[in-house]
């Protein structure tokens, strides 16, 4: 398995890498500083299900979620697999108008990431992991959504080896607030 991630992931490491000196030159990519930890109650499983009832609940009742994605990047095809295998239902649509993407829905430049999704209002922006998309779901906030600006090493897509690099999910609003949804 980590294999054929790893291969998909390097097929396409020249645009994700790219956008990742990118956001890490123009200060995009915030230094994440919490300690990475274990959240064994809402931990995804390989069969789709969850370690709470309540987010399987919000998985299996969440509406189809909209992908943005280049066409070309591998890491969002492993996030895409990611969420499929937690038991997301997803359309997904290849652009190279990603910017443009981001622009419409008003995601904040510092909260960018390679992939966007979108659910009813809420937007989801890079590797957010599943269970964490399913729990904000299921809390139904009246913030804009999520993100995880960069490409942080261990993060659902992000896989290398063992390394999990510690990082945090954004919780963002329509005017651009933000504060830690979650730190991983």
């Amino acid at each position: 398995m980590f294999e054929r991630r790893f291969q998909k992931m390097c097929a396409a490491a020249v645009p994700c890498v790219v956008l990742s000196a990118v956001l890490i030159v123009t200060g995009c990519a915030p230094e994440a500083e919490a300690e990475n930890r274990e959240n064994a109650e809402h931990t995804v499983l390989a069969d789709g299900g969850t370690g709470d009832a309540t987010l399987a609940a919000a998985i299996a009742a969440a509406p189809t979620i909209k992908v943005y994605k280049s066409p070309t990047c591998g890491c969002c095809a492993l996030w895409v697999d990611h969420m499929r295998e937690a038991g997301f239902e997803l359309d997904v649509e290849d652009t190279h108008d990603m910017l443009g993407v981001k622009m419409d829905a008003g995601l904040p430049l510092q909260l960018q990431s390679c992939h966007t999704a979108l659910v009813g209002d809420y937007v989801f922006e890079g590797h957010i992991p599943a269970d964490v998309i399913a729990r904000f779901l299921a809390e139904a906030p009246s913030a804009r959504g999520l993100a995880v600006p960069g490409m942080p090493i261990g993060s659902p897509g992000m896989e290398f080896g063992d390394r999990v690099d510690p990082y945090d999910v954004i919780q963002f609003d329509a005017e651009g607030s933000t504060s830690v949804y979650e730190s991983r």
